[in-house]
């Protein structure tokens, strides 16, 4: 059956009746009646001009026009297209949108959650996501419609600069979610408040004003800045207070930040600096040592530049300076006590009053002539007692002396310490030349390297003694005037060398070890802790060697100075000593054997009186004998 033909469900039945009535007339011949008048019927005005399938056909034209009739009752959709809709129903999941399309669509009832009382006939603006999807469904989304309406609020906001509310949702690395208009943003940490924001959670839940600082076309992100409505409250603020601004203007501020080279204050909408030089008079090491965040303080303005809107502070200028209010009793000749604030080489400062400082200079520590390390003696923090030597308010300078709260001892030196008397001291300080020794405080001297002992000789005197270590010296000599000891250690004992020499005579051998060696010889230890030098040529040994360090040997002595206490030595002398003295006893006895020979030939001739020819033969063999023991003594001469 055609869509363009109408079905007649009666006209089958009224056919079979009329062929019917006329089979029964033609059979019966009953004469035909008169027509009766037949009333009127609802099937009288029917069209019943169909075939006998009881279906009517409709022209193209008629199609046609039926087509747009049915066409226009739809809205024509495009996916993506942003389209009004009515709420027709509502289930436990979804809500049912009719939008005038041919089917109604479904969306998820979670992306109504804003939209407190949703009801039938409420209209709602959805995204047509897919008109048909696989299943030939209509999909649609509410949730697409508001991020798209948002992101384009947010791009007009971003260009118009507007403020928006927003509201943070969630915690995230770096920042925040704010939801703005329905969409996800970003809020970085750093652009949250003007000050270091550390706990995130705190803000979650907030509705909190935003400014559009960044969008991506691309994606479709946005960053917005909370941060930025404060610096601009913070900038109008700060523009007024500048305009306000006096040197010498006391403000009030609130310590911002602390470094290590001074505190940051807020002034109300306006940083100002405080430098660490300008918060005591006294010296401290740190601004924390006397500022602490978040204190609110009086502060006075010692400097302000407009157009780089720096404000310099101060606040030890809210007082008057320590030297203009020195106390009486600090004059010269009082006694003082300080804290030890700064050491230099020459000495250390003492802080008497917070700003009020005196140089106590190393000269002024020991009555001694000795050098003194003023950062051996003094540390930082430490207090001392101190005399005041020399006192400047104008120039706000004050010399101090330690030494000077005692006696001089060097007043009656030469009774307490006279020449050649003993006595046991301090090693204080060791240099290349020699050890200062300290005898009592303020009382000491120096041994010089060569008075340290008689025998042996020291590159350094820290080979001998160590700093700290006592040690018995003799008073050699005195030098009041330029406060010097002239110390001995050595002279605590006679010299050894005066009974030496007989021991340690040329020519006499002893044994002895090398304790080292150079290019030019060794050093070798001897009895009695002296010690001599080898050269090297006579280091040799018999088979071409050379004595080595550590070894132990024989060594003539072949050089005794006394004054110099200087002994020289030599290994390769004893053995070549020794081939010589070999040398020479063969020598004597072969010359020896020569006389007795000689002696032996003149007995024979003599008792001889006419020689045989066996005889003349044996004496031609002892004068051929006797020749060749003669060229042997020459040659070995």
């Amino acid at each position: 059956m055609s869509d363009n033909n109408i079905v007649n469900p009666n006209a089958e039945g009224q056919e079979q009746a009329a062929a019917s009535a006329e089979a029964a007339t033609a059979t019966t011949n009953v004469p035909v009646q008169q027509p009766v008048q037949e009333v009127a019927t609802a099937h009288d005005d029917f069209d019943w001009s169909v075939d006998k399938r009881n279906v009517a056909s409709y022209s193209n034209e008629e199609k046609e026009k039926y087509d747009k009739v049915y066409e226009n009752t739809f809205v024509q959709l495009n996916d993506g297209e942003l389209i009004k809709g009515t709420v027709v129903g509502i289930t436990k999941t979804d809500v049912v949108l009719n939008i005038g399309f041919k089917s109604d669509g479904l969306v998820s009832l979670n992306e109504f959650r804003d939209l407190q009382g949703l009801k039938v006939g409420d209209e709602v603006e959805v995204m047509v996501v897919e008109k048909e999807d696989r299943d030939g469904n209509l999909n649609l989304s509410r949730k697409q419609a508001r991020i798209t309406r948002a992101w384009e609020r947010i791009v007009e906001i971003h260009k118009t600069g507007e403020i928006v509310t927003g509201t943070v949702t969630s915690k995230t690395k770096g920042g925040l979610i704010v939801d703005v208009f329905g969409m996800e943003t970003f809020l970085p940490g750093s652009q949250i408040d003007v000050k270091p924001v550390t706990d995130y959670d705190q803000f979650v839940g907030k509705t909190m004003e935003f400014k559009v600082v960044k969008i991506n076309e691309a994606i479709k992100n946005a960053v917005v800045s909370h941060k930025a409505l404060i610096e601009s409250d913070i900038e109008a603020q700060r523009a007024q207070i500048i305009g306000q601004l006096e040197k010498g203007q006391v403000l009030e501020g609130t310590v911002k930040n602390i470094t290590d080279f001074g505190a940051f204050m807020d002034l109300g909408g306006l940083d100002g600096l405080l430098y660490i030089t300008d918060i005591s008079w006294g010296r401290i090491n740190h601004p924390s040592e006397v500022l602490k965040l978040d204190q609110k303080i009086n502060v006075v303005v010692l400097d302000f530049d407009d157009e780089k809107k720096r404000i310099s502070l101060g606040l030890k200028q809210l007082t008057p300076h320590p030297w203009d209010v020195l106390p009486e009793t600090i004059a010269e000749g009082s006694t003082v006590r300080g804290k030890v604030v700064n050491i230099e080489d020459y000495g250390a400062f003492l802080e008497i009053l917070p700003g009020v400082e005196g140089l106590v200079h190393v000269s002024e520590i020991t009555w001694a002539n000795t050098p003194i390390n003023a950062k051996e003696f003094f540390k930082l923090g430490d207090e001392h007692e101190a005399k005041v030597v020399t006192l400047d308010k104008e120039s706000r300078k004050m010399s101090l002396s330690i030494k000077q709260l005692s006696d001089d001892p060097w007043s009656d030196i030469e009774t307490k310490f006279p020449e050649g008397s003993r006595h046991t001291g301090v090693v204080k300080n060791i240099t290349p030349y020699g050890v200062f020794v300290e005898l009592t405080p303020g009382i000491g001297g120096m041994i010089h390297i060569s008075d340290l002992s008689w025998l042996k000789r020291f590159n350094h005197p820290s080979e001998y003694t160590k700093v700290g270590e006592n040690i018995d010296v003799v008073i050699l000599g005195i030098d009041k005037e330029n406060r010097k000891l002239q110390l001995g250690h050595k002279q605590l004992e006679e010299d050894p060398w005066n009974s030496l020499q007989d021991t340690f005579a040329v020519g006499t051998i002893h044994e002895g070890t090398v304790s080292r060696k150079d290019d030019k010889g060794a050093i070798v230890q001897l009895p009695y802790g002296l010690e001599g030098f080898a050269p090297n040529r006579h280091l040799a040994k018999e088979d071409g060697k050379s004595v080595g360090a550590d070894e132990t040997a024989e060594f003539m002595v072949i050089e005794f100075d006394r004054n110099e206490k200087r002994i020289v030595v030599s290994h390769a002398r004893i053995w070549e000593q020794a081939a010589a003295d070999e040398k020479d006893a063969a020598r004597k006895e072969a010359k020896a054997d020569a006389e007795k020979t000689k002696k032996a030939v003149k007995t024979i001739q003599g008792k001889v009186e006419k020689a045989t020819l066996g005889d003349l033969g044996a004496l031609a063999q002892i004068k051929e004998k006797l020749q060749q023991e003669e060229k042997d003594n020459n040659d070995q001469k």
